[in-house]
């Protein structure tokens, strides 16, 4: 008998049509199989219907919202037997079927009453397409009696089968175009950085693979708010690097604040980077902004960071964690939201071993570590590097701008430069300086630079054999130590800092040597 035709015709045909009606409007195929299972076992008095869903590769049967799955090779359970035959399946009281005992399925018949039988229909569209999955009816043996029978329940299958799949295609192509949508942004995005790390070859110069990559990591950086530690040897133009990643970060229309840590005298960068109100110290006579508040919206740029002292390290970490901070002498703690970029030519996991730079700190500035390559590393650079500086110091002294002879190229290549770009730099505008306008550099104006230091090399030499004859030892000292300075500094070309490691000195004592011995003021 069709239930549909029973006493209760009238309430069953419209739920049978609410049901259709239902699965029409439903959103996505997880809803058509909840409404098919809950009017099915609601129309046809069945105790429980499950409707197992295929997986994508075919090979199982799973369960909306449970964590329970079948394979479909396993014919320990009956799913599997009814997919291979792909039509209507029965079993009469479940509890009775020996062969059956997988475990999830034998769980499944613990939890429903004795004498219980089992209808399994596959869903399918047609029996062209592959099945979606199986609806597994449990009942009394007359409920099932009535289901195997009823024409409803047969169109009512169908229907569901039908707008599963209707919903599945429509969730494949949402989930395509979404996809697709997806892999557009991501070119797009892909684009953007390329053209945005392309934009810097003006600032950070090189073609290398190591300066393409390098550039690349600078837009990557410049995407996010971390800290960025720039390690390198001294002159590799870190502080190039700490501008170009400012000038392409969402922080470029606010201020890029720097200092060099190792170039100001420890009792004065504590102020210079916090401030200090009036009266704070001796010779404080108004209030003054220090770097960080002026750095607030931009980025604070601290080169040699290897420098900074002990204590001074442990303020500035609070900051960073805070971003509060309190001026010298100032009751009252202010605000600054930067970006901070270090920068050192020390091996700062060294120093931290001797106990000379914090630990914390080195893990708070390095969450986007960046290594700046030597010049060594990268000497396909050293001719675009050096015609850059000739066209940009021909256009800073208003003269033609000129080339490099094969000549002077091919010195320029054999020779070593441990000052990295900036001796490259240096050696650069003093062969334009030896050249007249209009002409090429030649190899001549590079040797006449290694000539006059040689002179001055020679010259610092005779001064300290002359010194042996000075009757005032301290005297003498103080001459021969302020020569040996002044060599070593012209040797290279005034860098303190490349000057201080040569000469196994730290930098604030060789400031401290040079305004003590007027070196620079002649």
């Amino acid at each position: 008998m069709n239930v549909w035709m029973s006493p209760h015709a009238p309430t069953n045909m419209e739920q049978g049509l609410e049901s259709a009606l239902a699965m029409a409007r439903a959103a996505s195929p997880r809803e058509v199989r909840s409404v098919l299972g809950a009017d099915m076992s609601t129309l046809f008095g069945l105790y429980r219907v499950d409707c197992w869903v295929m997986t994508a590769d075919q090979r199982a049967l799973v369960l909306d919202g449970e964590n329970e799955l079948f394979l479909c090779d396993d014919f320990r359970h009956p799913y599997a037997h009814a997919l291979r035959q792909r039509r209507g399946m029965r079993l009469n009281d479940v509890a009775r079927q020996p062969r059956l005992d997988h475990p999830g399925f034998q769980r499944q018949v613990r939890a429903v009453p004795h004498n219980t039988d089992l209808y399994l229909w596959t869903l399918a569209p047609d029996a062209a397409q592959a099945p979606l999955g199986v609806l597994a009816c449990w009942g009394s043996s007359e409920s099932i009696d009535v289901l195997i029978e009823s024409d409803a329940a047969r169109v009512l299958v169908d229907l569901g089968a039908f707008h599963w799949q209707q919903q599945k295609r429509s969730e494949d192509a949402r989930r395509r175009e979404h996809t697709l949508r997806s892999s557009l942004v991501t070119l797009r995005e892909d684009e953007r950085r390329r053209t945005a790390a392309h934009g810097l070859g003006e600032q950070v110069i090189g073609q290398s693979e190591a300066m393409v990559a390098l550039r690349q990591q600078i837009v990557r950086a410049a995407e996010t708010s971390m800290s960025v530690l720039l390690e390198g040897e001294t002159g590799t133009g870190k502080d190039v690097i700490a501008r170009a990643l400012h000038s392409c970060s969402p922080r470029a229309d606010k201020p890029f604040v720097a200092i060099n840590c190792a170039a100001i005298p420890e009792s004065l960068l504590e102020s210079e980077l916090f401030g200090h109100v009036k009266g704070a110290f001796s010779g404080a006579s108004e209030n003054r902004q220090g770097l960080i508040k002026q750095a607030d919206g931009g980025t604070l740029f601290l080169d040699e960071i290897g420098d900074m002292p002990l204590d001074l390290q442990a303020k500035l970490l609070r900051v960073l964690e805070s971003g509060h901070f309190r001026p010298l002498g100032a009751t009252e703690e202010q605000q600054s939201s930067f970006r901070v970029i270090a920068a050192t030519h020390q091996p700062l996991r060294e120093k931290i071993n001797d106990g000379l730079f914090r630990a914390d700190l080195f893990y708070r500035l390095g969450q986007f570590p960046l290594r700046v390559p030597a010049l060594a590393a990268r000497k396909g650079d050293i001719e675009l590097l050096a015609r850059t500086f000739v066209r940009r110091f021909c256009e800073q002294e208003r003269r033609p701008v000129v080339g490099l002879s094969s000549a002077a190229l091919s010195a320029l290549d054999g020779r070593t430069f441990p000052g990295n770009v900036r001796e490259l730099k240096n050696v650069i505008e003093y062969a334009l300086a030896m050249t007249p306008p209009g002409q090429d550099i030649d190899v001549t104006a590079l040797e006449a630079r290694e000539d006059a230091q040689g002179v001055e090399e020679g010259q610092d030499a005779e001064t300290a054999l002359a010194l042996e004859a000075v009757t005032d030892l301290r005297q003498a000292a103080r001459q021969f130590e302020a020569s040996v300075i002044r060599a070593r500094l012209a040797r290279f070309d005034g860098n303190r800092a490349m000057t201080a490691e040569s000469l196994n000195l730290p930098k604030r004592t060789l400031a401290h040597k040079c305004q003590q011995f007027r070196i620079g003021e002649e």
